[in-house]
């Protein structure tokens, strides 16, 4: 399985869970090949040019799956939809609310009033990594997945002024295809020397320094996940992570912002197109919102058994402290048939009103 180098490369890697393709794409003068041998991270560079000269080069050796247990910080990844190369800063627990899942009455979480529709739904826990992004592989993953998606809220007087952190995410411990290198910075990203040092008395042989210990407890409820929603219809399952990023003075009120993560995977064979979406925004303040568009992020995203998820990040603010989010995608397939995909209902809750704004690169 390959890690990209080449700059001058463009490819996007499918790495279908516990199974790895090869995959093949183009670029310029340039044919990328991902491969695996004998359990190692492979790279193979084609020269348009020159058929015969190819480069094949270790990355790292996989190792076993945790079925059980957490990884730890430090630990090495490749991201098993998106393909990309990763290292784990630290973990969270949250809960799952999937509903796909029917649990006893008795133990059921009721679904927030005014939601399409009436099925209860019993939260797991469930670990999620906060992650760095090799910033090698950023412009190959970038059709598929943001890697600018962990946005704050400026601190200045702008209510609206958001920055990101490129290459930070949230990784779910299913998707961890976790791998071992000899290398000293395996990873390039600005942060991996600033919140990570080599020890290759540890294992994995990465350490947090004081900064990630400070950065995390510093950003905690902005960072924080803590709810996780995920609902199937027709073999294409959708999963939503909102996040508190903070309060906001506009115009005399208060305005309550969140950002929310999704996730839509083609479960099945049949090649589908996302067409167009359908939000239902309720606010504790009374009003019920209701957004139609086409795609997301400006996108209408092919989803096939080659490239089966897509993954985006987008924001809504409230006048309350708290509100409910619920909706459908229009999902067309390739004879022109259409059918909704339902968007797993979630609430919008905000933190403490007394914290600190988030630090972003502050340490």
């Amino acid at each position: 399985m390959t890690l990209h180098r080449q700059r001058s490369i463009s490819v996007f890697s499918h790495l279908p869970r516990y199974k790895l393709e090869n995959t093949i794409a183009s670029f310029g003068q340039w044919w990328h090949v991902n491969v695996i041998v004998n359990a190692c991270v492979m790279e193979t560079v084609f020269v348009r040019n020159r058929p015969e000269g190819k480069i094949l080069e270790t990355v790292g050796v996989f190792e076993a799956v945790k079925q059980h247990g957490k990884y730890e910080t430090g630990q090495l990844f490749l991201h098993s939809v998106f393909g990309y190369r990763g290292i784990v800063l630290f973990p969270w627990h949250a809960r799952l609310y999937d509903r796909d899942v029917t649990p006893p009455i008795s133990d059921s979480k009721p679904e927030p009033p005014g939601t399409h529709g009436s099925k209860e739904v019993k939260g797991k826990t469930h670990t999620y990594y906060q992650v760095l992004i090799d910033t090698r592989d950023c412009p190959h993953i970038s059709q598929r997945s943001q890697t600018e998606a962990v946005t704050f809220l400026a601190n200045h007087d702008d209510s609206r002024a958001l920055y990101a952190i490129p290459g930070l995410d949230y990784v779910s411990h299913e998707d961890i295809l976790p791998y071992y290198s000899t290398e000293q910075i395996p990873i390039q990203h600005e942060l991996f020397e600033r919140f990570l040092m080599y020890n290759p008395t540890k294992s994995p042989p990465f350490t947090a320094r004081d900064t990630l210990k400070a950065w995390q407890e510093k950003n905690h409820p902005w960072l924080e996940l803590s709810d996780v929603h995920r609902e199937t219809t027709e073999n294409i399952r959708v999963t939503v992570i909102p996040f508190y990023m903070g309060m906001r003075e506009a115009q005399n009120s208060h305005v309550y912002w969140w950002r929310y993560c999704i996730r839509l995977e083609n479960l099945g064979n049949e090649v589908v197109q996302l067409r167009e979406r359908h939000w239902r925004i309720f606010s504790l303040s009374g009003t019920l919102e209701t957004v139609r568009g086409r795609g997301v992020v400006g996108r209408e995203p092919v989803l096939s058994k080659e490239q089966p998820a897509f993954q985006y990040s987008s924001h809504v603010s409230l006048q309350a402290p708290s509100g409910h989010m619920w909706g459908t995608f229009r999902i067309e397939r390739t004879d022109g048939s259409h059918f909704d995909v339902r968007i797993p209902p979630f609430s919008l809750e905000s933190n403490k009103d007394d914290k600190a704004p988030p630090a972003g690169y502050t340490f």
